[in-house]
């Protein structure tokens, strides 16, 4: 077996899977990719697993040398709908799809962690988990809910990483308790009766019902969240209407709710419920509301294994550590630490003029190196609980 993987490889693999980009549940070029490159380096204490429920998962197990305890490492392999604009040599090969999350890093470091323990095989048993459907459809929830973490594929904790291009490059920063908000999709449809510009009193209008939804929504956070705690309604999209002089008879908006407590998101959805019923009541229209939150819940650092991770961490002097504030970005790993106790950390990509999901989002390649180290490290830490 190699040594570990140097940072030009690492770079390379990065770039390989930066070039094929897909969707949530179609991730079918990354999972060939990912399971060539396993199945290359695999020893006897590694064995892969598919999930049929869930055909571009994978699992790969290490069996430790011990194997007392199972530990659980996470990472999403899906992509974004973005046209990529970065002008890198290297850039997306598919129209329209872009990692414009950073999914590729989160992928080669994690390979390169993978490959460390290829290397030097895990005191503990180590489960690895390339999840898709993280941007969308909730894939964490779906494998969960398919029982492939049963039997000696349970982990006891579950650990995971996300890259910031706002912090710099190989910076691991994390906090105790809620590091990401949990999110709710918002899918609503008024329907009314369509008529002449002229004649409105013949029609009902759903655009202006719609408008009220919207004017009416904003209150949600300002006069029933606790201003301390903190929440998001966003309503991103309206379309209603086909001309300008035609009374529209139906309106379509998508949106988001967003807090730190899940006790906050139920509340906000039952808030934005009440609104929608009472402006399709008061406009005579119709109201379909969708609100679905899947497996997108806050994202809670377990006491005992963050409080070791920021111990660890912040006393490694070849770690460069931070401790960071929540942030309103909403990431499907909740789900598994409702699950699993565990923690996830960023990793700084220093890009700070591209935020996440930008077009022109370009990771600095010199974070995955330092992110291997530090997580590895620490795996190896805990190993020893």
């Amino acid at each position: 077996m190699t040594e570990d993987l140097t940072a030009a490889q690492l770079s390379s693999i990065r770039r390989d899977l930066h070039r094929i980009p897909e969707l949530a549940l179609h991730e079918t070029r990354t999972q060939a990719y990912l399971l060539q490159l396993i199945k290359s380096w695999q020893t006897d204490y590694c064995e892969i697993k598919l999930v049929p429920e869930v055909p571009t998962a994978i699992l790969v197990r290490l069996a430790g040398t011990e194997g007392k305890r199972t530990i659980g490492y996470r990472t999403d392999i899906d992509a974004l709908p973005v046209t990529e604009e970065t002008g890198l040599d290297f850039a997306s090969t598919i129209p329209g799809q872009m990692h414009a999350c950073g999914h590729d890093v989160h992928m080669t470091v994690a390979l390169g962690i993978l490959q460390h323990f290829l290397h030097e095989q895990p005191r503990a048993n180590l489960i690895f988990f390339f999840q898709p459907a993280e941007e969308n459809d909730f894939g964490g929830k779906r494998v969960y809910d398919a029982g492939a973490f049963s039997g000696k594929w349970r982990p006891d904790e579950f650990f995971g990483m996300h890259d910031n291009p706002a912090l710099p490059a190989g910076q691991i920063a994390c906090r105790m308790g809620t590091l990401f908000a949990g999110t709710t999709e918002i899918h609503l449809t008024f329907t009314g009766v369509s008529g002449h510009a002229a004649f409105p009193q013949k029609a009902t209008d759903a655009l202006v019902a719609a408008s009220a939804f919207v004017m009416q929504v904003q209150t949600v956070v300002s006069r029933n969240v606790d201003p301390v705690r903190g929440g998001v309604v966003t309503i991103g999209q309206l379309h209603a209407g086909t001309i300008g002089n035609v009374i529209a008879g139906s309106a379509h908006l998508d949106g988001t709710i967003r807090a730190f407590r899940q006790e906050d998101i139920l509340m906000m959805q039952k808030r934005v419920r009440q609104i929608a019923d009472g402006v399709a009541a008061t406009y005579g229209v119709t109201a379909d509301l969708q609100l679905i939150q899947g497996g997108y819940m806050p994202v809670e650092n377990a006491p005992e294994q963050t409080a070791d991770l920021i111990d660890f961490m912040s006393h490694d002097t070849q770690i460069d550590y931070a401790e960071v504030p929540p942030a309103m970005t909403g990431e499907d790993f909740g789900f598994l630490l409702q699950q699993f106790p565990g923690a996830m950390v960023w990793l700084g990509v220093g890009d700070p003029a591209h935020p996440l999901h930008s077009s022109k989002m370009s990771p600095d390649e010199a974070a995955l190196a330092p992110g291997v180290y530090a997580l590895s490290r620490f795996l190896e830490h805990r190993m020893q609980k």
